[in-house]
């Protein structure tokens, strides 16, 4: 029998607290959260080290443009998914979402790794 593969998630965003609650909430679920950065320079430096399969980034991430953090992490990964995450309704973001190099949205509301699996499929 095959084991089933863990997707390897590195959690983006400026709150630690949800950080911590997404972490346990993606981990309960079988994805394996190998790391958590607060900035977008953070991202980058652990993506490029750590080589998840997946970045799930802030849109809005601080004083930061999560945008522009998905074109820093697309540039220096070309092959690494990103998917930007927000508690903003999908709407409000649409043009940025439309010009973004990133390969989906998720809602932060209906994050969850059966979530993360379906948009990568």
């Amino acid at each position: 029998m095959l084991e089933c593969v863990r997707f390897r998630v590195l959690l983006v965003d400026d709150s630690h607290d949800f950080l911590r609650s997404a972490s346990g909430l993606l981990e309960s679920e079988g994805l394996l959260v190998v790391g958590r950065a607060r900035s977008g320079q953070e991202a980058v430096r652990l993506a490029q080290s750590l080589q998840p399969d997946v970045v799930l980034l802030d849109v809005l991430l601080g004083e930061e443009d999560g945008f522009e953090v998905a074109q820093a992490l697309t540039r220096a990964l070309p092959s690494m998914p990103v998917v930007l995450i927000s508690t903003h309704p999908e709407d409000d973001l649409a043009e940025g979402l439309e010009e973004s190099t990133a390969v989906g949205f998720l809602p932060k509301r209906s994050l969850s790794a059966a979530a993360v699996r379906e948009l990568l499929a």
